[in-house]
């Protein structure tokens, strides 16, 4: 909305960063106004040490209800699809690139998602970047557009790209410039995309296929 202040999260993030420090900074946060309408922030979890970061769009109507990323009807297909491909979830953290939910309207008692701007992209990145200089992964696995423009910037397009291990981009195009540099990047659509899919068997397999070559990555 025009005329928004959005501060950022910086002046939110804690001084000392752990997992639990950033839990409780997170839930203070008004960086931008989706804090108004949301339940409640949602920070990612994980091993601190995991080796593999993944990273989705922003909680869902479910994950903002739970106050838990990825718990909903996409987050049980990802865990599904990690599982199939060989991908231990105890190597996995969850998190996504804006912390609160976006929403216009309800479908019954169902919120109806809504992808956030670029500006709550911009105001929201400082917790991601606190993310990943913490758990300090391996590689990271971006889930759908928002995500794979936070970090390579507005022309980022999924299909252009899913399924392939790059390097971590040395000129970021997005909003996201951590002091770590994981090993490699990889992108694949989002799960919920896959959900809303005609041909969801065949698609779900396109899933897994991408997420297989990360598998062989990882340590």
């Amino acid at each position: 909305m025009a005329g928004e202040e959005r501060p950022g999260a910086a002046r939110w993030l804690p001084t000392r960063r752990t997992p639990r420090a950033l839990r409780t900074a997170v839930a203070e946060c008004r960086g931008c106004e989706l804090y108004r309408d949301a339940t409640q922030a949602v920070m990612g979890e994980g091993s601190a040490d995991a080796d593999l970061m993944v990273v989705g769009e922003q909680p869902g109507d479910q994950e903002d209800r739970q106050g838990h990323p990825f718990v909903g009807p996409a987050g049980r297909l990802l865990a599904g699809a990690l599982e199939e491909a060989g991908i231990d979830p105890a190597r996995v953290y969850r998190t996504n690139v804006v912390k609160h939910f976006r929403f216009s309207g309800t479908r019954g008692k169902q919120r109806i998602h809504r992808s956030p701007s670029r500006a709550h992209v911009l105001a929201c990145s400082p917790w991601l970047v606190a993310e990943i200089d913490l758990v300090r992964p391996t590689g990271v696995l971006l889930l759908g557009g928002t995500a794979g423009a936070a970090l390579y910037g507005s022309a980022f397009r999924v299909g252009e790209s899913r399924g392939r291990l790059e390097p971590w981009p040395e000129e970021v195009g997005g909003e996201v410039r951590s002091e770590h540099v994981p090993d490699f990047v990889s992108v694949t659509t989002h799960p919920s995309a896959v959900l809303r899919s005609r041909d969801r068997d065949a698609d779900r397999e396109r899933f897994v296929a991408d997420l297989r070559v990360v598998a062989e990555a990882l340590p």
